[in-house]
């Protein structure tokens, strides 16, 4: 199934500052070959990585990270371009579209502005040309995806972080958010297949792909949103997600064919995931080859529930947890994790501390013009509060009227 495209085994990887960013995106992409992996005569959708709607260092798209992209496609000529957001049940991506100011840089270049699920965007199903892996079995009614995707170019628009499902995520894992509706979770059991899945589907419906990485920050632990941060200076691009993604893993430490969907995607032929096979241009291939962040995959309390849901002993009741009107729990429990504990009492003293950095300045300054200079950083989330304090009344409520009923019956007995 071995696919040939442009740039195939290629990577470009170039250490980067706040003072040159944009132009290193620049030559970035020059160096990867994106003239030559994206039609220019295709629209072009800039998907972006929203994975928190607050921001946090290397969480979701950096803000250089897009207006350094767009400048680069402005200037080679490319005008069709629309910014792609997809939804998910723990993050409000028009809340996150500004926090992280994406908004505002896509509309200071004029982009057009999509948000996949939304209602005047129709979802379509999708007939594989080759048989899945998984995909048909967790989804036997037929596997859905945008039609707005189907005939236009993509770029993913990834961070260097690490993965509590996938140890680490990228370019692949990118696509997840956009291919795939708000059922997406019943996938996690098979995860790393389905990553391929999408790939496939990718290298079908678009006629370029591209993905442009950011590591100016990166993120070490129980990502995408518990993480530590680290100032790492780097930037990726390929028209190989497999590759970059390889690159990617071996720069935090990670043996990459150790990860099932890149071995997987190698293994298929859908692009290069042995560092050893891949072309690394931009900096001295030995000096990357030579780096090692010791990056570790942990888990969060949220996460460890749910791999007992899709691995553990909890597995046979999967369908009953996820796949019925019970599912808002665990979109409850990890809204609660994350907003009301996590981010409040750890995350928020790691992002004052971002703040003091080059990027954490650069970041704190981007839209200033427009009113936007800082970074929101909120306390609790009031919804989640107020449901839990509500859950919990009830939970009072119900646990007093059994004790009530026990003791009615007991006097009865007597």
């Amino acid at each position: 199934m071995s696919k040939e495209f442009p740039g195939r085994g290629k990577v470009a990887i170039l250490r980067t500052s706040p003072e040159t960013v944009l132009e290193d995106y620049a030559c970035l992409m020059k160096l990867a070959g994106f003239r030559e992996a994206l039609p220019q005569d295709k629209e072009t959708i800039l998907k972006i990585n929203i994975s928190w709607q607050t921001w946090y260092p290397a969480c979701s798209t950096a803000p250089w990270q897009l207006e350094g992209v767009i400048r680069a496609l402005q200037t080679a000529g490319y005008r069709n371009l629309i910014a792609g957001h997809n939804n998910t049940v723990v993050v409000d991506a028009y809340v996150g579209e500004r926090n992280n100011k994406h908004k505002y840089v896509v509309e200071k270049y004029g982009l057009r502005n999509v948000h996949l699920y939304e209602p005047q965007y129709n979802w379509v199903r999708y007939e594989p040309k080759q048989p899945f892996l998984v995909l048909d079995q967790i989804y036997p009614e037929g596997v859905y995806i945008p039609e707005i995707l189907i005939g236009r170019n993509i770029i993913q628009l990834p961070t260097v972080k690490t993965h509590v499902f996938t140890t680490i995520t990228g370019a692949m894992k990118n696509a997840f958010g956009g291919l795939l509706g708000t059922k997406r979770h019943w996938t996690h059991a098979a995860i790393h297949e389905t990553l391929v899945d999408l790939l496939m589907i990718q290298q079908d419906i678009h006629p370029g792909l591209f993905a442009v990485m950011d590591g100016t920050f990166a993120g070490d632990g129980p990502g995408p949103r518990a993480m530590r941060w680290y100032k790492k200076d780097i930037i990726l691009a390929s028209s190989d997600q497999v590759a970059i993604d390889a690159i990617s893993a071996h720069l935090q430490g990670f043996d990459p064919l150790s990860i099932p969907f890149i071995r997987i995607a190698h293994e298929m032929g859908l692009g290069v995931g042995d560092p050893d096979q891949i072309d690394v241009v931009g900096e001295e291939r030995d000096w990357v080859m030579a780096q090692n962040w010791h990056f570790v995959q942990e888990d969060t309390f949220a996460s460890r529930g749910q791999k007992l849901i899709y691995h553990g002993w909890l597995h046979p009741l999967e369908p009953l947890l996820l796949r019925t009107p019970l599912v808002p729990w665990s979109y409850f429990a990890s809204n609660f994790y994350h907003n009301v504990y996590w981010y409040p009492f750890v995350g928020r003293k790691r992002v004052e501390t971002a703040l003091e950095t080059r990027w954490g300045r650069l970041f704190a300054e981007y839209g200033a013009e427009a009113g936007l200079r800082g970074a929101v950083m909120p306390g609790m989330e009031p919804k989640t509060v107020a449901t839990a304090a509500a859950g919990l009344g009830l939970l009072t409520l119900a646990i007093g009227a059994g004790a009530w009923w026990l003791c009615r019956q007991r006097k009865r007995d007597e």
